[in-house]
This record gives structure tokens, sequence and C-alpha cells, in this order.
């Protein structure tokens, strides 16, 4: 949005309107000990055309994705976007529908939402999905708050260690002056063991929270685990990588109850870390403790098809005590782009790319498990993406790989201090076997620029 400065006559006219003399007197209510007494170093005002130069120095300062090759994942990932994503995502009509509060007014918007929800459903097994979420953080923690709803049990939240270490923070948060203990379930070689999850899912427990494939990109024992709830009568709650499921099974057919993701790897682009988008599905049993929007489909007085919102369980349309979220945002610009991508590339070109994705991650992880020095992390079978152990602290070895022109990876030491000499890498459909065998080569110079110090 372009922004137009008020001159000093608009100032002037608007502080007359309110009966003001001077931008001061708005702020006389502000105590004068907690107003700013210094100066603002604030330099002289620049033209349009200095300013302009300005700042484009400093977006080239700015190293992106598309700028070098992406290794990077954990919840964040470079996946190819068709042009047709962007080309019809940017008209008008969709563009100014950004988070729609009064979506009633646009059959357009409500039969696109009601598109996106048809096919997150056909991807999960789900019955119903509502209208997207905020980001795939907040979908696991509402999904949480969903289970408590529906089970009535205070005591404990179960999550499996391998879950995104941010979502479980963010779970935390939710849950911090809440009755529910989160118990956390350790990893054990990258993965979650169903047995020991069994043991710690009591009477009390509203909900299981797993991963699949886990942050560490290990594919779980997905269906023992769901079953390990089940039979204590808790909620079983997956989060799952989208691409994912153009080749793994549908967290449906293994009797998931909730299933949460991000959606940014749905034709969204990396952007810096957002805004994403937060898909939730869940079984029909439990429609009505579903958070935010869902769009349904019915008939009008002339008996031709349209769109309603059957439910909007939000504070903005129903008494707050009766909501059931109050930060349930419907990205519904990224909802839009992930309903484009799903139906542009279909069940053929969805599975092709998770296979291409799967072939590459693969080959990279044989490629620098022969570096000197280097190993992987856990055995088992994974998706997408894998954990490399060096002898270097990963932060180091991550910024000498950088200084060799790769985005190498993630550092695991900020989560997880037992693996400060691991990093997380990621490999998608878009990275060549070339820029494979240079993040090796990266590797290997990085290791013996270290050691050489």
């Amino acid at each position: 949005m372009a922004y137009i400065a008020n001159t000093p006559d608009d100032e002037r006219v608007m502080l007359g309107a309110i009966g003001l003399k001077s931008l001061d007197e708005l702020f006389d209510m502000i105590p004068p000990e907690l107003r700013l007494r210094r100066p603002l170093e604030i330099p002289p005002a620049l033209s349009e055309l200095e300013l302009t130069r300005q700042v484009s120095d400093l977006l080239a300062r700015n190293i992106g994705a598309d700028q070098r090759p992406c290794f990077l994942g954990g919840g964040s990932y470079d996946h190819f976007i068709p042009a047709v994503v962007d080309h019809l995502a940017g008209r008008g009509e969709y563009y100014t529908a950004y988070t729609p509060y009064q979506a009633e007014a646009s059959q357009g918007t409500l039969q696109a939402t009601f598109e996106y929800q048809t096919l997150i459903t056909q991807l999960t097994g789900m019955d119903v999905s509502n209208a997207s979420l905020y980001d795939g953080g907040s979908a696991v923690a509402e999904a949480v708050l969903m289970a408590l709803s529906i089970t009535r049990r205070f005591g404990r939240v179960v999550v499996a260690g391998a879950v995104h270490p941010e979502h479980r923070q963010i779970l935390a948060t939710y849950l911090a002056n809440l009755e529910p203990q989160v118990v956390t379930v350790p990893p054990s070689d990258g993965r979650t063991d169903p047995d020991q999850v069994a043991r710690e899912i009591m009477d009390d427990t509203a909900a299981l929270i797993i991963q699949t494939p886990n942050f560490f990109g290990m594919i779980e024992e997905a269906q023992a685990l769901v079953e390990a709830a089940k039979r204590k009568g808790a909620v079983a709650i997956v989060s799952f990588d989208p691409i994912s499921l153009g080749l793994l099974q549908r967290p449906g057919d293994y009797g998931a109850d909730i299933v949460v993701a991000e959606g940014q790897s749905l034709g969204n682009p990396m952007s810096f870390g957002g805004p994403y988008l937060g898909i939730m599905a869940c079984r029909e049993e439990f429609v009505r403790k579903m958070p935010g929007r869902i769009v349904g489909q019915t008939t009008d007085r002339h008996g031709k098809r349209c769109w309603v919102l059957t439910l909007q369980t939000r504070e903005q349309h129903i008494r707050r005590e009766k909501a059931t979220s109050n930060i349930c945002t419907n990205q519904g610009l990224l909802a839009l782009r992930a309903s484009i991508y799903l139906a542009a590339l279909g069940p053929q070109g969805l599975r092709q790319a998770a296979e291409l994705s799967t072939r590459k991650a693969h080959y990279a992880a044989e490629r620098l498990a022969t570096v000197p020095g280097s190993s992987l992390a856990f055995g088992g079978p994974f998706f997408k993406e894998f954990v490399i152990r060096t002898k270097q602290d990963s932060e180091t070895l991550m910024g000498a790989v950088g200084r060799q022109g790769y985005h190498g990876g993630i550092a695991l030491g900020r989560w997880f201090p037992d693996m400060a000499d691991c990093s997380l890498v990621t490999v998608t459909e878009k990275r060549t076997r070339e820029e494979i065998d240079g993040l090796a080569s990266a590797y290997s110079l990085a290791g013996k620029a270290i050691a050489a110090g």
C-alpha cells in the first residue's frame, strides 16, 4: 500500500476538527515523567529519488533462498511454485481479500474458501476442514484447546519431543496459565517410541500430539502412536508435511482425530519467515469444536448453488465466552494460493514433487555422509529432511558453509543443547545434483577451514 504523507495543512484541519492546536496536545494525558526526554536522532528528510536508492541498497543486502542454493527447512521450504499461482492469486479480486471479515458479501471469496476446504479434506483423508488458521504453530495449539473441549479432560497433554520445538513452545505459552500439564516424550534415535508414549497417556490425558515426518525429517510409526492415544480415549492430533502426502499414507486413513500443518510449502514463498498458513481438519463429529470459519454449500431461493459461512465460532461473530478461539485469523490469500497450487499439480504432480524431494534428499544424505568427520545422526526412513552430525560446532560450521555460497542447513543446538554438533538439512525438488555435490564440497572446505583456525 502506498504511503501518502499528511501535509501541514492536513494536520491543521484534523487538529482543528478535534479541538487541538498542536500534535503535542495529543499526548497531554501521558505523565511527563513517562515521555521521551532525549532528542530523536532522525536524519534529515530525503528526496523520493534518494530514499528509493537507499532502500534498494538495503534490500540488495538480503540474501534470499533464490540467490544461493537453499537447504534450509524446519517448517519453511523452498519448493517450486508454478507461475499460475502468482498469476491467479495476484488478480485484484483475490488480492484484496487478504483475511475477509465480511465474506458473506462475496460469493467469489466464499467459493474459493470452499474449494480450499475440499482440497484439504481430500489431501488429508479427514471429513471437515476449516477456512485455515494463522500458521502451523498456532494450529497445533488450537488443536489442543479443541481436544480439551472435546474430552473435558484437564490433567495432561502428551506431546512427542520430535514435534517442531517452536510449535511446542507456542503450545506451552497457550497452556501456561491453564490446568493441563504438558508432558514431552523425548525421541529415541530421532523418532518417537510408541511404547514410551503409551506409558505416558493416562486416563486424564486430553490429547497426544505427534508430527510425521517429524522435525528431524524421520517418518514416525504414526498408526501405532494414534492407536496408543485412542486406547485411553485421548484425542490423536497429527501434524504433517503437506507435500509428504503425495507419497505417505493420509492421517485420516490411520485414524487421526485432528490434523494440522504449516501450509507454506503449498505454493507460498519462504518470505523470510512469513506470513504463512495454518491448516486444520478433523473428523465430522468434532466440527462444532473447531475454531475459525467453515464455508458450506447450499442453494439460493432460485435453486442455484451458492456458498455461506456455515460456522464462524469467532469472538467477532458470537459472544466471546462461547468463541472457540480468539486468535484464529484465516490467511485467506495464502489459502487461495494453496488451492491454486494443489489444483495445478493434481495428485500426480504432488506425488512427483514428493518423490523428487525424497530421492534428492537421500542422495544428499549419502554425499554428506562421505565428508570426513560427518555422519547421519539417525537411522531409519526419512522424507526430505535429515540430520547430519559433524566434528564441528554446527553454528560455526553453518557460518563457514554460508561463506562458501550455500544455505547449508539449520544448526540444532539452539533448540537441542545435546545436538550442538548437528544440523538439519532439507532437500526439495528444486535442488540439482550439481548443487548437492557443491554442498558436500562446501561442508568439506568449511570443516578444513575451521580446523585450520
